[in-house]
């Protein structure tokens, strides 16, 4: 998937990767993050998952091996992803696709200790 230039940052190319359950996302200042469909699913911008405020936010577990079904573009800002889980409300913007990049590990940490602190399954 390729996208016409506006907002930054700006996604150069989409690829999604059945085999691994990953997205790669190269951005216009020569950045390239890989995520995992699990990553993607469980930092949904979703309310179910960000709930309707910071304090809000659900630990979802069960995900380890979602994958996604299809992307669809939103205008020229965002992508919603279908997970084979059936969920599809997120709509992930370029610059939070970016975030979600840049804070992976932090992220990814933090979930993985909140999964074992509520005795969740990933």
């Amino acid at each position: 998937m390729t996208f016409e230039r506006g907002q930054k940052p700006w996604p150069l190319a989409i690829e999604y990767c059945k085999k691994t359950r990953s997205l790669e996302v190269s951005f216009d200042d020569g950045t390239l993050f890989n995520y995992s469909a699990e990553y993607l699913r469980v930092e949904s911008p979703s309310a179910e998952v960000q709930g309707h405020g910071a304090s809000q936010k659900k630990t979802i577990g069960g995900c380890r091996n979602v994958a996604i079904k299809s992307l669809e573009p939103v205008g020229n800002y965002a992508i919603r992803i279908h997970f084979d889980d059936h969920h599809s409300t997120g709509i992930y913007s370029w610059s939070y696709l970016y975030q979600l990049g840049e804070r992976k590990d932090e992220n990814w940490s933090r979930y993985l200790q909140l999964v074992q602190n509520l005795g969740l399954s990933r």
